[in-house]
């Protein structure tokens, strides 16, 4: 069973006279800086001159410097950008201002919604270095700072949230999802079955069933189905995804742990991410994005959280 700590476990006491620098400011960033400003942590954000970010940040009365001078003022230093430019950033502006007393921290898949509701989202607590012996509890008076040991922080290590986070988004939570969705709407269009009909079968039905299984997980959304969806489920999810699928997840996950899949990541960056921005641009193209744009125009009720969406996606790339 994992390790999990809750509020008793961490003290704001760990981060006293002490200054932690936020670098980024996206939808991680901001939600950070903003938790841990409120729970009377000293917070400065570290962004380029160039970042349109900067005014959200000041607007917020927070200081704004450059990540350099974030990171020489910074006792704790969270790195907050996205990961394909994170080493450039660490080289260039980080690096040089480590030295004793400070301490480098990392986050992933924050959820901005639920900070601002109050509630706190779960989290994972790693140590990969700990010079100053100091660092668990450090890293447990910065997750209180921002709400996470409301909800319950699980012990981990960089290893394992690396390695699962990665396969995860590639097999189930988007890799994984996308195609089924798009496999299954190409299926019944090509059967002849109306466009529209298809969509609202194989995507836009998806978040009642997602829904669903956040809220009380598989055995919950099998309940609260028909039982000739229950049966369907049994019976025939397992020849979709089959002794062939789970070889693939295998061999996925092979390449996240030998470092294939970041090497491979790594170097479309550094070729300017032309294979990339090609499948971008096809998947864009595909009927079920065009029929899935018509079809939401008949439900105004969706197109604020999709503009959010935009938004919030836009902001964490700069």
């Amino acid at each position: 069973m994992a390790k999990v700590y809750y509020e008793k476990d961490g003290d704001l006491k760990n981060l006293a006279a002490k200054t932690v620098a936020i670098i980024g400011y996206g939808s991680q960033g901001h939600a950070h800086a903003l938790n841990l400003r409120d729970s009377g942590v000293k917070v400065i954000v570290g962004l380029p001159a160039s970042s349109a970010s900067r005014v959200k940040v000041q607007a917020e009365k927070l200081e704004v410097v450059e990540p350099a001078e974030a990171a020489r003022r910074g006792d704790l230093i969270a790195i907050l950008i996205p990961d394909p430019v994170q080493k450039q950033v660490y080289e260039k502006d980080i690096a040089p201002q480590l030295g004793p007393g400070k301490t480098l921290l990392f986050a992933h898949g924050f959820n901005i919604h639920f900070y601002k509701e109050g509630v706190g989202v779960p989290a994972l607590l790693a140590v990969e270095q700990d010079a100053s012996g100091q660092a668990e509890q450090t890293a447990l008076a910065y997750a209180r700072g921002v709400g996470s040991l409301k909800a319950g922080v699980i012990r981990t290590s960089f290893k394992e949230e690396t390695e699962t986070d990665l396969f995860g988004e590639q097999t189930v939570l988007c890799g994984g999802v996308s195609a089924l969705i798009t496999t299954a709407f190409e299926t019944l269009v090509s059967a002849g079955y109306q466009p529209e009909i298809a969509y609202f079968e194989c995507l836009h039905e998806l978040k009642l069933i997602v829904d669903l299984i956040y809220q009380g997980g598989i055995k919950y959304m099998r309940y609260s189905v028909s039982d000739t969806a229950e049966y369907g489920d049994y019976t025939r999810g397992p020849a979709v995804i089959d002794g062939h699928v789970r070889e693939t997840m295998k061999k996925i996950l092979a390449d996240v742990q030998s470092g294939a899949f970041a090497k491979e990541w790594m170097e479309e960056n550094a070729k300017g991410r032309k294979r990339f921005l090609e499948m971008r641009a096809r998947a864009a193209e595909h009927a079920i994005e065009k029929v899935g744009t018509e079809l939401r125009k008949m439900m105004p009720w969706i197109q604020t959280s999709k503009e959010e969406a935009t938004a919030a996606q836009a902001q964490a790339r700069r």
